[in-house]
């Protein structure tokens, strides 16, 4: 599991109070949530309780937004997406946004590089942490399949030279194999320092990758312990997940 190495560094991402709507619709009811560099942190829950809503909220892609989130001790509540993007957060969303009419390689060289001082992953790079895309590099984006569109997704965020990940259930309907894959992939960048929060239904998936754990309800984190305490809290988990 990741160690933080630095105690007094401040935090990739720190939530406090987060409130947020669609339309008239309130979907986030005060979440609290604080993320360390080179931690991977799992939002769990039933559907509806909030996970995806978190995560477009920190990237300002709900409507209104009331709070604090802070990245990297920058407060972002009052900044545009693209502001906090160019802050160093990669997002992928569950619908994945590939571009069909482009091959798996244009893809990948579509995103700009972020003025963070971070350099992206070069296109060698990723083919050696996604085998796969390396095979389907001149492919079109409709005919790689829904694995390969899903670890498309992810790699094109890693070109960007983004740290702190967003992820939301990568893992959704693909093949056993392939969940394998992103699991070495999460593995992976952990070991290189990036920082990954995702959403997951998939605890299975979830549970041997995180160093910490939330748990959602009705727009609130109801639960939240470390990996060390994930057989402890199983009942409770089983309670509100169904796991």
């Amino acid at each position: 599991m990741a160690v933080n190495q630095n105690n007094n560094s401040q935090p990739a991402l720190e939530i406090k109070g987060l409130q947020a709507w669609y339309g008239e619709s309130h979907v986030l009811h005060g979440v609290d949530m604080t993320v360390q560099p080179g931690e991977v942190v799992t939002l769990l829950g039933r559907n509806g309780a909030g996970r995806t809503s978190t995560l477009r909220a920190v990237m300002g892609l709900t409507g209104a937004r009331k709070g604090s989130v802070k990245v990297n001790g920058v407060e972002t509540i009052h900044l545009p997406t693209h502001r906090i993007a160019h802050l160093g957060l990669g997002y992928c969303p569950e619908e994945r946004g590939i571009f069909s009419s482009l091959s798996c390689e244009e893809n990948l060289l579509l995103p700009p590089e972020l003025k963070t001082g971070e350099k992206g992953m070069s296109v060698e790079e990723i083919y050696a942490m996604f085998p796969n895309l390396a095979e389907r590099r001149h492919s079109q984006g409709t005919r790689l399949s829904g694995g390969e569109q899903q670890m498309l997704a992810v790699a094109r965020i890693l070109r960007t030279g983004a740290r702190l990940l967003l992820l939301d259930e990568i893992s959704e309907g693909l093949a056993p194999v392939i969940v394998q894959a992103l699991a070495r992939m999460i593995t992976a960048l952990r070991e290189k320092g990036y920082t990954v929060v995702m959403v997951e239904q998939n605890f299975h998936f979830a549970a041997p990758l995180a160093d910490r754990f939330y748990v959602m309800e009705h727009g609130r984190i109801v639960e939240r312990f470390g990996a060390g305490e994930l057989q402890a809290k199983m009942p409770v988990l089983n309670e509100l997940l169904g796991v």
